[in-house]
């Protein structure tokens, strides 16, 4: 059931805020001790469909954990 959870909501996150930006530092020249470097923002897209599919089992898995437990035992 705690999975479930967890898995709505970053199902609620991906179709809320489907873009976020992080930052990648690239090395672009060695000479020696010296290095250069260069830092990149990225930004990366999350697919409505891998939401949705997240959002869908997280509602599943809260909808189904209890009764799956009930009839464990």
């Amino acid at each position: 059931m705690v999975l479930g959870v967890i898995l709505l909501v970053l199902g609620v996150i991906g179709l809320v805020h489907p873009n976020f930006n992080y930052h990648k530092q690239e090395e672009v020249a060695k000479i020696g001790p010296i290095k250069a470097t260069v830092d990149e923002e990225k930004t990366a897209q999350v697919p409505a469909a891998v939401s949705i599919t997240l959002l869908t089992v997280g509602i599943v898995l809260v909808v189904l954990g209890p009764r799956m437990k009930q009839q464990l035992l």
